[in-house]
């Protein structure tokens, strides 16, 4: 939020620079983001009346002015369309230096003499406007100084506020922060209520309490259509962000930015019957402001007239009943919306709006009539008319009451490891305009109605430590007994997991927990229960079934920025089950894409594929001391590639799957090349095995070679564990060192050449150990697999 310290100084003026004010109030929690300077270089613009106009004689578009100002005439040739006789503007006489450095000087433009130039905002850097001059106040006296009569140069202090303190979007909100903070008077901005001079008045109809407990409205009838916004307000509004549009709108926006109540302006002659604050109906429609027609939901809060909705209560007004620049009858209206019914409900239309920024953070609920009063006040000033009574319904048992809250002197003290002195406990407390009573342990203390953050005890030893001062804490050195944390050998840490990850290339991505229902069907098969009921876009709807979705989505993300060789991983939470009973797995995800190595001359280039990823994944159950457990057997996955996926078992027990992304799936997340990936449950892929000692044999090893011929189904894992089972006291070690099919080898056969590594740990191995172990595994590979050996 915007706020010119000007304006802010207004309502409390602490004996603090911009700098130390900033700086107060980040400690305090609401952080200063940036610090605008605004009007340098303007020392020497002045007020200047235009006494004359009249057509330049070689010029169509140009102007040539009497200008008077602070006692004296000159004659300026002015190009702007707006020039007028009687106008006052901002001049820069002959001699004058403009912000970006331009030197006025006195000259001759068509062979007129001009001395000086009137300026428009973008020529003095204050806006955007350089179609026309300057036009200020009629009172403005001439000679007098812009910086003076704008209250120039201006600081603006753009503040990041946290969601919880909805009671600091406005001036007043802040000036109140202040005053707390530093005990500088909070100066009373008194508004009068607004007598009527007639009984017009628009019937306001709250059937429902509950949905809107305070509406308060007032009609003014005859405002003068041809009056303009004041400069002093217009200039507020541009400081704050916002742009001068009409008189109407300009006072709502006005009285929002300084008290956080929205307003909303009606032409009174476009209303139809009575006002009628309700839930939408079935297949309604409003037109917005910004001339959207939305179908409303059942659960959004409208306001209604005879001719149906004509607003979404908190968000945006309708178009059917907008003022406009002939509107003479004005209703005005300020309501309080619970936060729970407008809450997330401007997101559901795709909108965001000064009013709904305020509403679900939540607004005084004793502020509407007061707003309305300040409204009519300002719009008498600036057009005119002829006020009827205000209308404030409020249904005192729906507005919501903050609760009494105990706050005991020991537990603020343990909390804030410094003890107060109870007087200064009280003053903070009530210098943020809380209620407190005394007690014998401590304070009662009740929030005002604009503070909907202070409902338990801790919220409030959290409001005495920021006034206070977090820095004025004494620091002290804490004693506490930390027992080491157990290190065990039976699982495998995440770090190292990370760590060879990293060193096989790979870089870690944390992607959101939340995807698109259709992603996540893809990859799981199946819809889940676990839907969010108010997302934040369609695209993060429900809980992931699976970590790849969003890595495919980040994996297209660098495709589109030219990245061919990708290498990623993410550890993170799955979630399964149904809302009753959800179920959270840890799981680890890998992909990889594009070649296998960087391009170089040595080599010639490859695309990583299934075996690739698969030797990843070998490496990382190599570090839980049991690679041999682990098998891979052929599976089908809803987005994965038939006769390249395998899940992964180990002890039987399957752990994760591997396998190549299906083209179908690939298409949905905008990839055209082939990639492959893993999933993994880390709980039990990565349990690890207690480490056994076992002394090295002294005798050497013997290796003996055999080839066999199988049918293609069979599994090179069965092989080996056929092997291995044979004779497992001498055989340490099966490698596989050629598979070959084609000539000499029937069709729908293989031959896999196998070494067997053979070792005693007691005597060396006789070539009659060797032979027998040998014969053994042959014939076990012919009575188990229907294996040939091969000559």
């Amino acid at each position: 939020m915007r706020i010119p310290e000007s304006w802010l100084r207004e309502w409390v003026d602490p004996s603090l620079d911009t700098r130390a004010l900033a700086d107060r109030l980040t400690l305090a929690g609401h952080e200063v983001d940036d610090i605008e300077r605004h009007g340098d270089g303007l020392d020497d613009i002045v007020v200047a009346e235009v006494l004359a106009a009249h057509k330049h004689p070689d010029a169509d578009t140009l102007s040539v002015c009497q200008v008077a100002t602070d006692g004296y005439t000159v004659q300026v040739v002015c190009g702007a369309p707006n020039v007028r006789i009687g106008m006052k503007g901002a001049y820069a006489p002959a001699g004058a230096t403009l912000p970006d450095g331009t030197r006025i000087r006195r000259r001759k433009i068509r062979g007129v003499e001009s001395n000086g130039m009137l300026c428009s905002e973008w020529e003095l850097g204050i806006g955007e406007d350089a179609d026309g001059i300057i036009e200020l106040a009629a009172d403005a006296l001439p000679g007098t100084r812009l910086t003076r009569l704008w209250q120039l140069p201006d600081h603006i202090l753009e503040l990041n506020l946290t969601p919880n303190r909805g009671d600091c979007f406005s001036i007043r909100g802040i000036a109140r922060e202040v005053s707390a903070l530093t005990g500088a008077p909070l100066k009373p901005q008194l508004t009068e209520a607004v007598t009527p001079v007639n009984g017009v008045s628009r019937s306001v109809m709250i059937d429902d309490p509950d949905s809107c407990p305070r509406f308060a409205g007032r009609t003014l009838r005859g405002i003068d259509p041809r009056a303009r916004t004041p400069q002093w307000m217009s200039e507020r509004l541009r400081r704050c962000g916002i742009r001068s549009i009409h008189p109407v709108v300009d006072v709502t926006n006005y009285v929002m930015l300084e008290t956080g109540q929205p307003l909303h302006a009606y032409d009174d002659d476009r209303l139809r019957g009575a006002i009628h604050p309700r839930f939408a109906g079935k297949g309604e429609t409003v037109t917005l402001l910004d001339e959207r027609e939305v179908n409303l939901n059942s659960d959004t809060l409208v306001i209604s007239d005879d001719s149906g909705p004509i607003g979404l209560a908190g968000i945006m007004g309708g178009l059917t009943t907008a003022v406009t620049a002939d509107t003479v009858n004005v209703f005005f209206e300020a309501a309080f919306w619970p936060q729970a019914l407008v809450a997330g409900r401007a997101r559901a239309y795709g909108l965001h709006t000064d009013a709904s920024l305020r509403f679900e953070r939540g607004v005084d609920p004793a502020g509407q009539a007061q707003a309305v009063e300040r409204a009519t006040r300002l719009l008498l000033d600036i057009a005119g008319g002829a006020p009827g009574p205000l209308d404030d319904q409020c249904h005192a048992d729906a507005v919501p009451v903050n609760p009494w809250i105990e706050l005991r002197r020991e537990r603020l003290a343990s909390l804030l490891g410094a003890r107060l002195a109870d007087e200064q406990v009280a003053a903070i407390l009530e210098g943020l305009g809380l209620a407190v009573d005394a007690m014998p342990a401590g304070w009662r203390v009740q929030a005002p109605g604009f503070r909907f953050d202070l409902q338990i005890e801790t919220d409030l030893i959290e409001e005495v430590a920021r006034v206070y001062g977090y820095e004025r804490i004494p620091e002290t050195t804490a004693t506490a007994a930390l027992p080491l944390r157990p290190v065990t050998e039976q699982r495998v840490d995440l770090e190292r997991i990370s760590q060879t990850l990293v060193a096989r290339d790979y870089c870690e991505v944390v992607t959101y927990s939340f995807i698109d229902t259709e992603s996540n069907r893809r990859f799981t098969g199946s819809e889940t229960e676990l839907e969010l009921s108010n997302p934040i876009s369609s695209e993060m709807s429900v809980m992931r079934g699976s970590l790849l979705p969003g890595m495919l989505k980040v994996a297209a993300t660098n495709l589109a920025r030219q990245q061919t060789r990708i290498r990623l991983f993410e550890i993170g939470t799955s979630f399964h089950g149904s809302l009753s009973k959800p179920v959270e797995i840890q799981r680890l995800a890998g992909l990889m894409l594009g070649p296998l190595q960087d391009e170089q001359w040595g080599s010639v280039q490859r695309n990583a594929d299934f075996f690739d990823i698969k030797s990843d994944i070998e490496a990382l159950l190599l570090l839980t001391g049991a690679s041999t457990s682990v098998t891979y057997e052929p599976t089908e996955h809803p987005a994965l590639q038939p006769g390249q996926t395998a899940r992964i078992l180990r002890n039987g027990q399957v752990v994760g799957l591997a396998g190549k992304l299906h083209p179908s799936a690939g298409r949905w997340f905008d990839i055209n090349r082939e990639i492959v990936l893993f999933e993994l449950a880390i709980q039990p892929a990565f349990a690890a095995e207690i480490p056994r000692a076992e002394a090295p044999s002294r005798f050497p090893s013997v290796r003996r070679d055999i080839a066999v011929v199988v049918d293609n189904d069979v599994a090179v894992d069965q092989l080996i564990n056929v092997v291995l089972s044979a004779a497992p006291d001498i055989i340490r070690q099966v490698v596989i060192f050629d598979v070959y099919c084609g000539p000499g080898i029937e069709a729908g056969r293989k031959s896999v050449a196998l070494g067997l590594i053979l070792q005693e740990t007691s005597r060396t191995l006789t070539d009659d150990d060797a032979d027998s172990a040998t014969l053994a595994a042959v014939r076990g590979l012919q009575r188990e697999l229907a294996a040939i050996l091969r000559e």
